[in-house]
């Protein structure tokens, strides 16, 4: 180690390790202001710890080891308690240095199966579920995200015409006209009494043959019935069958086979870039492959700070483990193969085997394939995790390129990394709100987007509507652990001139120098120019700063009307529910929170409204009484 990168610290931190158990355990490391940078775990915490201050390592374990200060231990009796703990503390702390999945989530599956709420007399259905239950339902995934799992059952009801509507089957048979997806091809029409429970069946059960990639076999037999239904002049029949075909093809082109039917893993590639000598980026690519089948997949990118698997045998410990685990807690279905393109220290492996062993109730390998058809799906995992790191880095070059076009444009003194946008929407004099939408090295943040309902006024008044929401935003900046903390680079609001001086003077005098600028529409309500207090700037000639503004003014309107809307609809749903004698403001607000909706209370019996609190049993007759006046 270079001793320009030495913690100024070292020989107090060299005394500490060298004092450390040679048991397994967590380590936590501390800059001087002490803030956690990375967390990791070890079989032997002083052989582990000592390390990071003793010899030479990779420029990113250096840059680590320089800036801490000081570190704290954790004794444990396992290394897979360890490892879990190790996963505890980074999810808590978020370290600057260790891996770490960005946004954890429940991953979405496909289930075939009664639906949840329903009864057991109900025919099953298809559709998304955030758990796999043991509740005798069919279960398909994990998929990667909502937006798949949607794609896919859309693409299954198109092609099998399963019902998608909110009937429920066999109860609301006969009850009403078919709807008009069944009068143009697209449902079978089970409400029509003409579908059988076995015909139904049949196609749930080609759904899930679908789903578990067996698309081949599924057309082998839709096909073989075309051909019988023409042989016999059904073609209005052999016509449906062509049809499930051909979108049965476009669904297959999801997914590519991989393998034989009976192949079920996960392949985990690695793809390391050096950016320059002292930064590196990992991009990690994980397919789901199901039934020889890669069924889903997903990219996970690791920036240059954090210390990855290339870190891993310079003292025995994988970095890399931590994140095989997280990805896994967040999933409910483990299979019993997990392949990885790189190498893990045998002691991690077998902490990790055990750990998913124990979670999935059956045996699961962790191996890294050396030939072979394995081998092959790992080079392909780590070449798609190649373009994938290769598409987001010209990506952020782009940004990056549009971001200084515009502060070139407007002058700014830095590059517009955080972007604000906010604004006003109302209906008449109410339920005025200010929308605030984050756009964040080029990318809209949605996870930061905030609504201010306007207090000081209740008049169409932008301009104080305006100055109380950035005002009630500015209070926000730069409080530690607030999620507005941040401030903004630069600030755009929904208008002109006018608006753009009342926010710079507010600003003034709370002490804030912050560029704002204002987006000025045309008479179609379009993007035209920024303004400032001086005069308008046009961005019509470069066309990727266009797009930026106007994609962010769209994002911001788009924003604060459905927000705006979002209050104006509960007011509607409370005051329809105050119309019923004996019931307040108070007591709707009570209703709704417990049932939902008005369709739910006004489907509710006596009961369940006098279980509702602060709802007396007067109450829930008066209500029952509104929605059935005949009973």
């Amino acid at each position: 180690m270079n001793t320009a990168t030495l913690s100024p610290n070292i020989d107090h931190l060299r005394e500490k390790s060298a004092a450390l158990p040679r048991q397994p355990g967590v380590y936590i490391m501390k800059n001087a202001a002490g803030k956690v940078i990375y967390v990791g775990k070890s079989r032997s915490l002083r052989d582990r710890v000592s390390q990071y201050f003793h010899g030479a390592h990779d420029p990113k374990t250096t840059r680590m080891a320089a800036s801490v200060h000081d570190f704290r231990f954790i004794t444990c009796d396992t290394e897979m308690e360890a490892l879990a703990l190790e996963n505890s503390l980074i999810k808590q702390y978020t370290p600057k240095y260790n891996i770490k999945l960005k946004d954890a989530k429940s991953y979405p599956y496909i289930r075939i199966g009664i639906p949840e709420k329903g009864d057991a007399e109900e025919w099953p259905r298809i559709a998304m579920s955030r758990k796999r239950t043991p509740d005798g339902s069919r279960y398909f995934g994990p998929y990667s995200g909502t937006a798949t799992v949607f794609s896919v059952i859309g693409q299954l009801e198109r092609t099998l015409k399963l019902p998608s509507c909110k009937r429920k089957f066999p109860a609301d048979i006969g009850k009403e006209r078919p709807c008009v997806y069944y009068q143009m091809g697209r449902c079978m029409g089970v409400c029509t009494g003409e579908v059988s429970r076995e015909d139904y069946d049949a196609a749930l059960d080609q759904a899930a043959g679908i789903l578990r990639g067996g698309t081949r076999d599924v057309i082998a037999g839709l096909t073989a019935k075309m051909l019988r239904a023409s042989e016999e002049l059904e073609f209005e029949r052999a016509a449906r069958y062509r049809d499930a075909i051909a979108g049965l093809r476009k669904l297959g082109e999801r997914q590519k086979a991989v393998g034989s039917p009976d192949v079920e893993c996960d392949v985990i590639g690695l793809h390391l870039t050096s950016v320059d000598e002292l930064t590196f980026k990992d991009c990690a690519a994980v397919f789901y492959v199901r039934s020889g089948y890669i069924a889903d997949s997903e990219h996970f990118l690791f920036g240059g700070d954090e210390i990855t698997a290339e870190n891993e045998d310079e003292a025995g410990d994988s970095p890399f483990s931590v994140f095989l685990m997280s990805l896994y807690q967040s999933r409910e279905f483990i299979p019993g193969e997990i392949l990885l393109s790189f190498e893990i220290p045998d002691h991690d492996r077998d902490v990790l085997e055990a750990y998913f062993t124990e979670r999935s109730g059956h045996k699961v390998e962790v191996r890294t394939p050396k030939r072979g058809a394995s081998k092959y799906l790992c080079d392909m995992a780590v070449q798609d995790a190649a373009r994938h790191s290769e598409n987001r880095a010209k990506q952020e070059k782009d940004g990056e390129r549009t971001l200084a076009s515009l502060a070139s444009l407007l002058k700014l003194e830095v590059l517009p990394e955080r972007i604000e946008a906010y604004d006003i929407s109302n209906l008449s004099d109410e339920h005025i709100t200010c929308g605030m939408v984050v756009c964040a090295e080029g990318k809209m943040k949605k996870s930061e987007y905030r609504t201010f309902n306007i207090r000081s006024t209740t008049g169409q008044d932008d301009y104080a509507a305006m100055t109380e929401a950035l005002s009630r935003r500015l209070a926000h900046m730069g409080q530690e652990g607030d999620g507005m903390s941040a401030v903004p680079d630069l600030i755009l609001l929904d208008g002109g001139r006018g608006h753009v001086s009342v926010i710079k003077e507010m600003m003034a005098r709370e002490g804030y120098e912050i560029p704002v600028f204002g987006m000025v529409k045309d008479e179609h309500h379009k993007t035209r120019t920024l303004c400032d207090e001086e005069g308008e700037i046009n961005i019509a000639r470069q066309a990727d700063v266009f797009r930026l503004v106007y994609g962010i003014q769209e994002e911001v309107h788009r924003y604060s009307v459905a927000r705006m809307t979002g209050q104006k609809r509960k007011t509607l749903k409370t005051s329809s529910l105050e119309s019923i004698r004996g019931i307040g403001p108070a007591k709707a607000k009570n209703l709704l929170k417990s049932l939902g909706t008005v369709t739910a209370i006004k489907e509710a019996s006596r009961e369940t409204l006098a279980s509702v609190p602060g709802i007396s049993e007067k109450d829930a007759e008066e209500i029952y009484l509104h929605f059935h006046p005949n009973r």
